[in-house]
This record gives C-alpha cells, structure tokens and sequence, in this order.
C-alpha cells in the first residue's frame, strides 16, 4: 500500500475518542507520572462530555470548544490554559502522528492572558493561621503544610505513594518535570500530620498505596488518589488561594530571610537562576521593615 491510501485508510477508520485517548496517553511523551495525569484528567474530562464512544472524525471543532467553555469557561486563566494545552496536544498528536481525522481546538477557544500577580505570596502568618484553624480537614492540613514546607509542585506532591516517604529523614522523592528523580525535604510539623493522616481505624498504619487518598474510594482497588483539580478546589474554598501559591510563599519568604539564591534553587529545585528570581520576590513583610531605614533618624535620651 502506497503512503497516500495508507494514510487515507487512517483518516477513514472509526477509531474512538477514548481509544484515540489511550493511545496518547501510552505514548513516550507522556511517561512522566505527573505529566501523564494533568493530560488524562484534561481529556477524560473532555471526552466524557462528548461520549466517549463516539467516533473523533464525526466530532466537530466547535464541540470541541464548548466543552473547553462548559468545564474550565469560568475557571482562572492559568487552569484554562493548562487544561486547554492538553486537550490541544492530543488533537495535535492524533492528526500529525497518527494521521486521524480529528477535530482542532477552535480560534474562539483561544489562550487567555495570564495576569502577573503581585501579590501571590501569601504572609507567612497567613499561611501558619490558615495551618492551624480547627475547621481544615486533616487531609488538606497536611497536603497543604506539606506543599508549603517543600516547596514542591502540586501535582508531584500529589502523584506520590506512602512508599515513596522517608520518614526518619524527612524526605521524599519526586520525578521532575525532565523525568530525573530529585528530592524534597519538609520540616517536623508535616512528618507529624503524616503519621496521623496514615494511621487506619485498627490502630494500623498504612504502607503502600496514594499518599493522599480521595474521599471516592476505587471498588477495584480499594483507593483512589486525590486529584489535582479537587485539591485546587478545597484550598480556594477554605482558604481563597491557588495550589502554586504555597510553593511561591515558599521561595519568597525564604528569600525575605536573606537566604542566598543558589539555596533557594536547591530547595525549589529550579534550574535557571532567572527563573528562581521571578519568584524568590521580596514579600510586603520584608519591604515594610526595610521602610524604617528612610525614615527619620531616632534620637535616644
């Protein structure tokens, strides 16, 4: 068969949007756990709404586009952009790799401007009162004391297993957005959260299994991970923040304390020293103490 009737006999096959799914998310490209499960919850999301049995040549663009609206329309410009990126690189991925008929993201649906937030790290005693109210879940406490005390992304915090926790040394181990193993360290309040969050009714500890565990519970496994999107939910509900600016907070109060950049890198584990100063910005806390030296000279009796 000649390339031409070979890619014809592709684009006229009736390949579904979940088999069209599967196929990307087994794909080299999204072996990394943390990239993996962003791009499978954007595009299950995506294709329950559409029928997840229904041919993807039959589906138009502007389907496309209205299911983008109705699960992410309302959402803040960061969520719309990821999830949207997702969906995009899939419907990309089948008409270039797999030469499939399939839809594309319409123009209408298109990237949204991405404000720079001044303001995004949180005072640190914000963050200590929000840890401490009585009315926080034990879960999110924890998940949420654990992201701050690491600095590390959401979705790799989330990705890990009880396996995975080095108790005694206080750390654990996350895959990168390059795919390395690297490391995160958290302080003794969070190793005291997780020992309650992992202690079962029996007076047990749990061993294996999601770290953070959803409250619907898989009927074929027993446990089912907490997702990205329901921990992004909670904190904004409890707390009016996003994930990312516990991790900010993070690196900006540690650059409050003078704390030199090559640390900061090491702690938040980025690469490039300018991108580590984009967010290692002095908070309002270090500038306002910094104010008492313009003023007046103080004259002691």
């Amino acid at each position: 068969m000649s390339a031409a009737p070979k890619v014809a006999a592709l684009r006229g096959g009736r390949v579904t949007l979940a088999a069209a799914a599967d196929a990307f998310l087994a794909a080299p490209r999204t072996a990394n756990p943390n990239t993996h499960r962003a791009y499978a919850s954007a595009i299950d999301r995506v294709i329950d709404r559409l029928d997840r049995d229904r041919p993807l040549a039959e589906v138009a663009d502007a389907e496309i586009g209205t299911a983008l609206t109705a699960l992410w329309g309302a959402s803040a410009p960061a969520t719309w952009n990821r999830n949207r990126a997702a969906v995009t690189s899939w419907l990309i991925w089948c008409q270039t790799k797999k030469y499939w008929a399939a839809p594309s993201v319409p123009a209408e649906a298109e990237r949204r401007k991405e404000s720079a937030d001044e303001t995004r790290a949180v005072a640190k005693t914000t963050i200590h009162r929000l840890l401490s109210r009585r009315d926080i879940p034990l879960r999110e406490k924890t998940l949420w004391r654990m992201l701050y005390e690491t600095a590390a992304r959401a979705a790799e915090t989330l990705a890990l297993n009880v396996e995975d926790l080095d108790l005694e040394h206080r750390r654990a181990p996350v895959r990168s957005k390059g795919g390395a193993t690297e490391w995160v360290y958290r302080d003794s309040g969070t190793v005291h959260l997780l020992l309650r969050i992992l202690r079962l009714p029996d007076g047990s500890t749990r061993t294996h299994g999601p770290l953070f565990l959803s409250d619907d519970i898989c009927p074929h496994t027993g446990r089912a991970r907490l997702g990205y999107d329901r921990a992004r939910v909670l904190l904004e509900k409890y707390a009016e923040l996003d994930l990312h600016q516990l991790r900010h907070s993070a690196a900006t109060h540690l650059g409050d304390a003078e704390v030199p950049l090559q640390l900061i890198m090491a702690k938040t584990r980025h690469k490039n020293p300018r991108t580590a100063l984009r967010y290692v910005k002095p908070g309002g806390d270090a500038v306002a103490e910094i104010t008492s030296i313009l003023g007046p000279p103080r004259h002691t009796h």
